[in-house]
């Protein structure tokens, strides 16, 4: 999508993926400044070590607590470039799921599936975007615990429990990795939570397009989507914080969708 978005506006800039292991990291970072890099996108497992590697956060990357986006500029006369962390997952959550899924965040109640890092950026987005309830589930339960704890204290007013729920909700979000894989399970336990007590349901997962969760939910009569619409926008953020430009998110689509699914 960033090649394809660097062309029609006529940048000469390219977009690579390069495979770092999390101990190479400050490496990797350092020599992407020494080249003069615009910046870099990280993907996990590296959004939370990051923190710690940049040379001042952005306060998105401070208020979710992950950086994914770094921007390298300059930091004074001496042409010394200084990198920036940013966080540009969490308000792509929000705008996939508005234009998605046709649903705003206030007064909602949620069940989020997974307490991992996308888990814990979506929770405290939601929780920040004014949900009602949001309820937390995870394979290990002290990580959902956690992150309830820190959602009571830095937003009260939303009422935060690590179970699921015993009552309709408005929405279902899976941030766990299941459904990457072929055969892999629902992330939903249907035991505790029946999809047609939804009213929708979102997978962060984009490619496959359907998941076994999408999939269900579909025959439950849900309104699902799947992640595409939260990889663009994030990607499309980082896109304006790097050139300055407005990001052409048409094309961006575009080139994710050929890209992804082959249409």
């Amino acid at each position: 999508m960033h090649n394809a978005a660097f062309a029609a506006l006529g940048l000469n800039w390219r977009y690579l993926a390069f495979e770092v292991r999390p101990n190479n990291l400050a490496a990797a970072i350092a020599g992407a400044r020494a080249m003069q890099f615009a910046g870099l996108n990280l993907t996990v497992p590296h959004k939370l070590l990051a923190l710690e590697l940049v040379d001042v956060l952005d306060e998105s990357a401070k208020t979710w607590g992950a950086v994914n986006t770094i921007h390298f500029k300059p930091a004074g006369a001496g042409g010394e470039l200084r990198a920036v962390g940013y966080n540009t997952d969490a308000d792509a959550i929000a705008s996939a799921l508005r234009e998605d899924l046709g649903l705003e965040l206030g007064g909602a109640k949620v069940l989020l599936l997974g307490a991992g890092g996308a888990g814990r950026t979506a929770a405290l987005r939601l929780a920040a975007g004014g949900v009602e309830e949001l309820f937390l589930v995870n394979r290990t339960r002290s990580k959902a615990d956690e992150i309830a704890s820190e959602i009571k204290k830095r937003f009260p007013a939303v009422r935060t429990v690590a179970a699921y729920p015993q009552t309709a909700v408005d929405l279902v979000v899976n941030a766990t990795s299941l459904g990457l894989k072929p055969g892999d399970p629902s992330p939903l336990d249907q035991k505790q939570f029946l999809l047609h007590q939804s009213r929708a349901v979102y997978d962060m997962i984009y490619n496959p397009a359907e998941t076994a969760l999408l999939q269900s939910a579909k025959a439950a009569g849900c309104r699902a989507a799947n992640g595409l619409g939260m990889l663009l926008h994030q990607g499309a953020k980082a896109f304006e914080i790097w050139t300055g430009q407005t990001a052409p998110l048409d094309v961006m689509r575009r080139a994710l969708e050929q890209n992804i699914y082959g249409h």
